[in-house]
């Protein structure tokens, strides 16, 4: 695992695949329970910021604008984004 790569510069689907491998190892229980408590930090973060990805793409979704047949005419940007 990358310790080492800050998750907020991950994008979604690295942090994703990171997260699958740290329930992964603790769901094993083959580590040591220091490594266990960091582990399931760093999956709380990579959760958190999975979320936080998630909700974004959710509103920038939300602001894509339509005509009146339904066709994307485009976008409205998102305050705070």
């Amino acid at each position: 695992m990358s310790d080492d790569k800050a998750i907020a510069a991950m994008s979604f689907e690295d942090a994703i695949r990171e997260l699958e491998q740290v329930v992964g190892a603790l769901d094993r229980g083959d580590v040591a329970l220091e490594e266990s408590i960091k582990l399931y930090e760093r999956g709380a973060a990579l959760k958190a910021h999975c979320e936080t990805k998630l909700k974004e793409a959710e509103e920038k979704v939300a602001q894509i604008t339509l005509d009146s047949n339904g066709q994307p005419t485009g976008a409205t940007p998102v305050e705070g984004l």
